[in-house]
């Protein structure tokens, strides 16, 4: 069987304007499927957090476009080179499973290449003042330039380089500084990346990597001075802290998302299945915008449960390292917990699992469960695992959009029907910010504008072209201009 080797233990430090910074007290970063030492990073303390806050603020870009640009290549190229070292580091520290790991290397590298192109492009915008009565002969000029301070990012577990990428790529593009605190659950992956933009020519004070926790951190990343910008993608709990402790800067948040794959009457219910199943286990489920509940109409429920339960049980589930399993583990034992006892909540209302296996430690199955009530906590809430839950609902758009609506979510959507009235509703009473029809709720590109509404964020989108809008100051000017 193909088992990838084990990974030899790294004993890493910070990067602190690419200085190696090491303190005493250190996290152990544990593979989640057999316990094993992948790693550890320093504890750092808010002394650490301010001195790479500082060496930011006092460096002052002055990159060119085309500098960025062949810095964001270079990094994207490595990172293509360096495609199986990445996904086996990813697929340790995570416990996702190598093809997930292999994917997520591929998309970062379409993150970075996607920059480098939009680092060129002149985003500015210019307006006649001759157009009215009370007009004159000027033009307005507007320019984007770096934000005065820096910014600040935080990232979470799910995708440990793409969702890092996604926040130091368009810092990049635009001559901004950042400070980068990864989780310390996934925190090497981020360390790596940062050392191969060192090597790619990016000035070390424009990027720092800080490594710990809120215990001896404390809130440093959101309350320094210098920051201007803090980017946050993670728990609707810590985003809304977040937003109560940032006072006057400006904050972009991505949190959670509850997404509804619907299924409809005229659906071709295979490939509704296979859209349900992939896009409930794919990342062991570990996405904002997984599927996290299956409405489908009353009418067809039978035929297309029967289908997901045969697509599920194909799943391959074990061992990240197997380069044959379709599905690793789970974060950590203790999320693994939280979904059985979920699951078994939907039992005690009326639901039926239809398809799964114990849970062992973090590796917890694909697990079918039929005749959801759409109030249990089990899709009410968010979980972030690969349960594949099924709400049956009534023929009838009022009470299907009712029943969609009802989370506190508010991020992505799939649709599986062909019938134009359908989609059109759907698109306008849809409380989300994308509506993805015969695809699961996730799908995008990585330029593609991307966010939430609700709790699943404030309504800032990110994307690398959205992503560099936010990051940047619009500065307009004028000049006499003969009509």
């Amino acid at each position: 069987m193909p088992i990838l080797p084990k990974l030899p233990a790294r004993k890493e430090a910070m990067r602190i304007a690419g200085k190696l910074v090491s303190t005493d007290d250190v996290i152990e970063v544990k593979n989640p499927y057999d316990g094993s030492l992948v790693g550890s990073v320093p504890m750092a303390r808010p002394e650490h957090v301010r001195e790479a806050f500082r060496k930011a603020r006092d460096f002052k870009p002055k990159l060119s476009r085309y500098e960025r640009q062949q810095i964001l290549q270079k990094t994207a190229q490595l990172m293509a080179n360096r495609r199986e070292e990445f996904a086996r580091l990813i697929s340790a520290e995570s416990g996702l499973c190598w093809k997930d790991a292999i994917y997520e290397s591929t998309r970062a590298y379409d993150v970075w290449s996607f920059a480098g192109q939009l680092a060129i492009k002149d985003d500015g915008e210019q307006f006649s003042c001759d157009i009215s009565p009370n007009g004159k002969a000027r033009k307005i000029f507007t320019t984007r330039v770096p934000l005065l301070g820096v910014i600040s990012a935080i990232t979470p577990f799910n995708h440990p380089l793409n969702m890092v990428s996604h926040k130091l790529a368009p810092a990049i593009a635009t001559n901004n500084r950042l400070v980068l605190k990864p989780t310390e659950l996934t925190p090497l992956t981020a360390l790596a990346l940062a050392d191969v933009l060192y090597e790619a020519g990016l000035p070390p004070e424009m990027l720092s990597v800080v490594t710990g926790n809120p215990r001896t951190m404390g809130d440093a990343m959101i309350t320094d001075p210098a920051a201007d910008l803090i980017t946050f993608t993670g728990s609707v709990r810590v985003g809304k802290y977040i937003a109560e402790k940032a006072g006057y800067r400006r904050i972009v948040l991505e949190l959670g998302g509850n997404d509804p794959l619907i299924i409809m009457e005229d659906a071709d219910l295979d490939k509704a299945a296979e859209l349900a199943v992939q896009g409930a286990t794919k990342n062991s489920g570990q996405r904002c915008t997984a599927v996290k509940r299956i409405l489908c109409v009353e009418s067809v429920a039978d035929e297309f449960v029967k289908r997901v339960v045969e697509k599920a049980s194909r799943l391959k589930c074990g061992n990240p390292a197997d380069t044959e399993v379709d599905l690793g583990t789970v974060i950590n034992e203790g999320a693994a917990k939280l979904f059985e006892a979920r699951v078994k909540d939907a039992e005690s209302q009326g639901a039926e699992v239809l398809y799964g296996h114990p849970r062992e430690g973090a590796l917890f199955p694909p697990t079918v469960v039929d005749k959801v009530p759409f109030m249990a906590e089990l899709v009410h809430e968010e979980t972030f695992g690969p349960v594949i839950p099924i709400i049956r609902v009534p023929d009838n758009m009022d009470e299907i959009i009712r029943i969609s609506n009802s989370t506190a979510y508010g991020l992505s959507s799939g649709l599986c029907t062909n019938r134009i009235d359908y989609i059109q509703r759907f698109i306008a009473e849809l409380d989300v910010g994308t509506v993805n029809v015969w695809e699961v709720p996730g799908y995008r590109i990585e330029m593609s504008p991307f966010g939430g509404i609700k709790d699943s964020g404030l309504g800032y989108k990110e994307g690398v072209w959205e992503a560099m809008k936010s990051f940047t100051n619009v500065r307009t000017w004028s000049m006499p201009w003969s009509a």
